[in-house]
């Protein structure tokens, strides 16, 4: 197994310890969560750019990388439902596109074909990850290690419209990414 496959399967380990923190009784649980987050949205970006600069794309990597995100996102979203002032129509509205979009990947593995992640599906992950970067971070601004936030995430107007933007820009984003990825792949439906 190469090296940026290692990093994909670590992100998946990753996130078993992400998921941990929210159910372990500790002080430090939310800290120690953004933390493992941030380590494994780290390795999303250093698989994908290890593999294209060292010519080391596989089809495991095709298929793998962007399961592991998924596994992730969705992990993440669904804590954060659980645990902050996260709404659960925005976690549905992303679970559903990231059902949606392997659902045409399952189907075009079915006819051949491997699809690779998009552009527009990165940087809706990038934005991903800042809003649970950004849920996250206002939950551990309780704990120690990033208490000196705590005034600028405690709850108050400018914090939710902060937070209310981010949510609405990682929403459309999802959404239009997943019309896009249909619609550049819609032959796939062709037998329909």
């Amino acid at each position: 197994m190469n090296l940026p496959n290692k990093l994909t399967v670590s992100r998946l380990i990753l996130t078993g310890a992400f998921v941990a923190c929210f159910y372990i009784p500790w002080l430090q649980a939310m800290t120690a969560a953004l933390l493992i987050f941030s380590v494994a949205s780290i390795t999303d970006y250093l698989d994908g750019k290890i593999a294209r600069d060292r010519n080391l794309v596989t089809n495991f990597g095709k298929l793998f990388d962007p399961l592991a995100d998924k596994v992730l996102i969705a992990a993440a979203f669904i804590l954060l439902v659980e645990r902050t002032e996260m709404k659960a129509w925005i976690a549905i509205a992303i679970l559903a596109r990231e059902f949606f979009v392997t659902g045409i990947r399952l189907i075009a593995a079915n006819q051949g074909a491997v699809l690779a992640a998009e552009k527009l599906g990165k940087h809706k992950m990038v934005w991903q990850i800042v809003t649970v970067l950004y849920f996250l971070l206002s939950a551990a601004s309780a704990e120690m290690l990033f208490g000196f936030l705590r005034p600028w995430l405690e709850p108050s107007p400018a914090h939710w419209w902060v937070g209310a933007s981010i949510v609405g820009i990682t929403t459309a984003l999802t959404l239009v990414s997943g019309f896009s990825y249909f619609w550049k792949n819609k032959h796939l439906f062709n037998d329909a």
